[in-house]
């Protein structure tokens, strides 16, 4: 072979695998991953609808954009009213978090939280689906993130190991566990009860001391943390208030993405966003069954007893729809009555 065309033909292949490795290179250097922070673990609709995001992302990107999901807080060092900010301010990428935990910094996210107003999920998807989801959303992205989709935690639910509760004057003076949430407070001090912030780190050892007799939380949560084992015998099904789930992304993240990663990452959130509400709500009555064979008295309201309530809890509404905002609030009575 002439010498020349020989080291011809090896510069030849030299470059074509020098151009090959710069092409892996390019594809591993666009290749992209975001935190997504949450609460609560996958064994949690909550956690699986984070992962369920994360796994959808991923396939239809064939892996050049991923999520990486932190649960149980410790993104926030388990301090979960911190996660808005810190997504916010781009220490987290991106959240499936709750609207409770949100509504400090957003206070709009408090209409979800506004004790009896929402009765049922036909009104929850009323509100989430029409022009006072609408609003919520905007008011979520006025502040720096980019809400997605919508998810669910679900309607909570009143446990506590003294009695039975039907009406609010069962609640005198029972120390109930709530959330770090001033509306929370109100509520149960309203009832006449002793509303008592802390985490759920805390909680649960006080539940089984009892130096709490009470607490709040989705029939999920109740069920899979299993907290009748730490003395809480009896359940009230009250529906006082829903806890939507939001999907979002800090908005200097989204603002770096492509618009095909924008469009991909919002679909997929909206599916998984999907899938965990279908999913929850269908679990929710083998959730109560389960809660009943474990020998938990369940209290379920009437017509009249849930009256009480709203009628005990009017204070909060007067003092808390304007710190909303009227507006919100009259845009979720008008979606929720189909105007």
């Amino acid at each position: 072979m002439n010498p020349s065309r020989h080291l011809t033909r090896l510069a030849a292949l030299a470059g074509i695998a020098a151009f090959s490795l710069s092409l892996a290179i390019s594809s591993s250097a666009q290749a992209r991953e975001l935190s997504v922070s949450t609460v609560l673990s996958d064994a949690f609709p909550w956690g699986q609808a984070a992962e369920k995001w994360a796994e959808l992302v991923a396939e239809r990107s064939d892996d050049e954009l991923t999520l990486r999901v932190y649960p149980n807080s410790q993104l926030v060092n388990g301090d979960q009213t911190r996660e808005f900010s810190a997504m916010r301010s781009g220490l987290i990428d991106a959240a499936v978090g709750s609207t409770i935990n949100w509504s400090p910094q957003v206070p709009e996210l408090n209409l979800f939280s506004l004790p009896f107003f929402m009765a049922d999920l036909d009104a929850v998807d009323a509100v989430t689906g029409g022009a006072a989801g609408k609003r919520v959303f905007s008011a979520i992205e006025s502040r720096g993130v980019v809400p997605l989709a919508w998810g669910e935690n679900g309607f909570r639910q009143l446990s506590n190991s003294r009695g039975p509760i039907d009406e609010p004057g069962d609640l005198d003076g029972l120390k109930i566990r709530v959330v770090g949430s001033p509306l929370f407070q109100d509520t149960f001090t309203a009832l006449g009860a002793n509303p008592t912030q802390m985490s759920w780190a805390d909680a649960k050892p006080a539940l089984t001391t009892g130096a709490v007799d009470g607490q709040e939380n989705p029939l999920s949560v109740f069920d899979v943390a299993r907290i009748d084992q730490v003395g809480q015998a009896y359940l009230t099904l009250w529906n006082y208030m829903n806890d939507p789930l939001v999907f979002a992304v800090n908005q200097r993240v989204w603002d770096s993405l492509s618009e095909e990663e924008r469009t991909l990452l919002r679909e997929a959130a909206e599916e998984a966003g999907a899938w965990e509400i279908a999913m929850t709500r269908e679990q929710e009555p083998e959730r109560l069954a389960a809660i009943k064979a474990r020998g938990v008295t369940v209290t379920e309201l009437d017509e009249a007893q849930y009256q009480a309530f709203v009628e005990a809890t009017q204070s909060v509404h007067d003092e808390w729809v304007p710190k909303i905002g009227s507006e919100l609030v009259e845009a979720a009575r008008a979606d929720m009555q189909g105007e």
